[in-house]
């Protein structure tokens, strides 16, 4: 077989509030009356971008033009002693060796080629350029040898390899590891939570580094002297700030950045500049007094082009950031710091909402599955998960949902009796003395269970009008969010760390269009599925333009209407794969269908409000993944045999 190759980029990133307070909050370890720290940070349009495959060496080699004459190519056996001795070297490659001793002491592993094929990303300039390496190696292990990490796991051990360099970063820098999207990280001891942010309207960002003398070491030894405890006025000032006060701030950008409110956001960072020099500096006059910084925070020129503007990462004459008012003040302001012999750089957050809602229709009576259905619900048939555990379809499915992220589920249901089943399962404890007989792990799993069903609500599809009918009332529940919408019958496994359900959400936030998961399907199963055609966007043929959608097609028609041309010129056809993600127009378009079929006895159909939005970028995704159908006896037998 090929030796398998993958494609990757990773970004540096860019702290817009909070710095200092990922190790601040660290010391609660000892201080428990410090004030957990709290930072928003995104990744960057810059990067790194390479191509890796298995080897037995850990080998980094350079055909990126922009590092010619900088770089001598890398090759170190994968062992233990060699790894660590460069990792703790002044070496080029510590980082990324520290990285590679990390797994190769936790994991089961030989070694990779990693090739850097485009280097876009400044390096020391407080954009994280070392973390970057270090989530690019992480990344890199983890899918050649299927190590099974989550975008949590590569950036935890993205930050323990750099800690085996002579850096000592924070625990905020690893945050390129979710990509050039906003999030907003929590840090409480050694516990970490990132959280994935909406953004409502688009905001231009400018940063640059002021090309000035800077010493972060003295800064971070003089700030960190006044922690763990805080005895004189200074030192509370700085306890305060990056504290309580920080969390306010990170409280109101939060709302702001959710609210497409530009302007707060730039009078924010102003307001977070000012607390810095106030509270902050103090403990490090020396190098925080930033005379060069503050010569371009306070420029009038730029005043009228930017909402405001404050420093970047650990603050100083190091790097500084605005946000301009609109893209042509973006680009005056690049064209401005440039003829003042900086080199800037333009970031565009770009309006975008985290999938944090999904909905799932489950009112059906089963009948295909009687007589089983007399007493039991089909989403809660029995299936051997791949943890070897024997679960409830629905719970396999609902597991995948929280992996992704998912905060709030909605599953529309026929009736209170529905009700009281999920939430027998979901919400209700089991008696102690059952619960006292299960091992610890799965007294474990028993909280997780309650911490799913907490996510869910219900809505009561009194008249079962269909699938499109089920969609439409959740509006509500959606609340103008663009939402996930799932079969309740089926599973998914997949082929990648990432569960299908992640693959499809990354999908939408890089294109921001409604999303039908799809599959190619044999032709002589083409009369059961909706059948989707239209023209690829890519030439991995993963990315499908729909421009026809047709419910369960006879086969001839399908044959001459509904083929795609394959890669080798063959005929294929693709059906739906049982996840969307859709905008909430969805819900106008179904009303609308509604009020004029309502009198009817036929079912609201959803593939014609999906047909909607053909020709307003509705796009078909293949999944790296496989799909499980519950729905009728042969598809559950095939599915509980072969899941797991």
């Amino acid at each position: 077989m090929p030796q398998k190759t993958i494609e990757l980029f990773v970004p540096g990133r860019l702290c817009l509030f909070g710095e200092h307070s990922d190790w601040a909050g660290l010391n609660r370890i000892i201080n428990a009356s410090i004030v957990p720290g709290a930072a928003i940070v995104t990744g960057i349009e810059q990067g790194i971008y390479a191509v890796a495959e298995k080897c037995e060496h850990f080998v980094i080699y350079n055909e990126a033009e922009e590092l010619t004459g900088m770089w001598v190519d890398f090759d170190c056996p994968m062992q233990n002693r060699e790894l660590r001795a460069v990792a703790e070297s002044d070496s080029y490659f510590s980082y990324a060796s520290g990285v590679a001793s990390y797994i190769k002491d936790h994991y089961s592993v030989e070694g990779v080629r990693i090739t850097i094929k485009k280097m876009t990303l400044p390096m020391k300039k407080g954009l994280s350029s070392s973390a970057a390496i270090c989530v690019l190696v992480a990344r890199v292990f983890n899918r050649l040898y299927s190590l099974n990490l989550n975008t949590r796991g590569e950036m935890d051990i993205a930050f323990k390899g750099e800690q085996r360099t002579r850096s000592r970063c924070g625990r905020l820098d690893q945050a390129c590891a979710f990509g050039t999207v906003p999030v907003c990280m929590h840090f409480d001891g050694d516990d970490i939570t990132v959280e994935r942010l909406s953004v409502k309207g688009n905001f231009h960002w400018v940063f640059a580094d002021l090309n000035a003398r800077k010493n972060t070491i003295k800064i971070l030894g003089d700030l960190n002297k006044c922690y763990p405890f805080a005895e004189t006025d200074k030192e509370k000032n700085i306890h305060t700030a990056l504290g309580e006060l920080n969390q306010k701030i990170i409280k109101r950008a939060v709302e702001y950045l959710k609210n497409g409110e530009t302007a707060k956001i730039g009078e924010l960072m102003t307001e977070a500049q000012n607390l810095f020099d106030s509270m902050v500096a103090p403990a490090c006059p020396s190098e925080l007094t930033a005379p060069v910084l503050h010569s371009f925070l306070s420029d009038e020129k730029i005043k009228l082009l930017t909402y405001g503007g404050k420093g970047v990462g650990s603050q100083g004459d190091g790097a500084i950031q605005f946000l301009a008012k609109d893209s042509s003040s973006q680009e005056a302001l690049c064209e401005y710091l440039a003829e003042r012999g900086l080199f800037p750089y333009k970031l565009t957050i770009k309006a975008h909402y985290q999938i944090r809602k999904a909905v799932i229709p489950v009112a059906g009576y089963g009948t295909r599955l009687y007589p089983v259905t007399r007493r039991v619900k089909k989403e809660m048939l029995p299936l051997i998960d791949k943890d070897g555990l024997v679960k409830p379809a629905i719970l396999i499915l609902l597991e995948q949902l929280v992996e992704a992220g998912i905060e709030e589920i909605c599953l529309v249901v026929g009736g209170e009796d529905d009700i009281r089943v999920y939430n027998d399962f979901f919400i209700n404890q089991l008696p102690e003395e059952h619960l006292s007989k299960l091992p610890k792990e799965m007294r474990n799993y028993e909280n997780l269970i309650r911490t799913i069903g907490a996510r869910i609500s219900y809505k009561i599809q009194n008249t079962r009008l269909g699938f499109g009918h089920a969609v439409s009332l959740c509006a509500d529940f959606c609340a103008g969010e663009p939402v996930l919408l799932l079969l309740g019958d089926t599973v998914y496994t997949s082929h990648r760390v990432e569960n299908c359900t992640q693959q499809l959400i990354e999908t939408y936030e890089a294109m921001e269009k409604p999303l039908i998961a799809i599959h190619k399907i044999p032709v002589e199963q083409i009369c059961y599925y909706g059948i989707l055609s239209g023209v690829w966007r890519d030439d991995f043929h993963t990315r499908l333009e729909i421009t026809r959608f047709v419910e369960k097609p006879d086969q001839s028609y399908a044959e001459q209407n509904l083929f795609m041309n394959g890669r080798d010129n063959e005929k294929e056809y693709y059906a739906v794969f049982g996840q969307y993600i859709l905008p909430p127009e969805i819900f106008e378009v179904l009303n609308g269908i509604i009020s004029g079929e309502y009198g009817q006895t036929s079912e609201i159909d959803m593939t014609v409000a999906l047909r909607s939005f053909v020709g307003k970028g509705l796009t078909g995704v293949v999944l790296d993944g496989a799909m499980y159908d519950i729905g009728n006896p042969g598809a559950y037998k095939k599915t509980f045999a072969s899941y797991a």
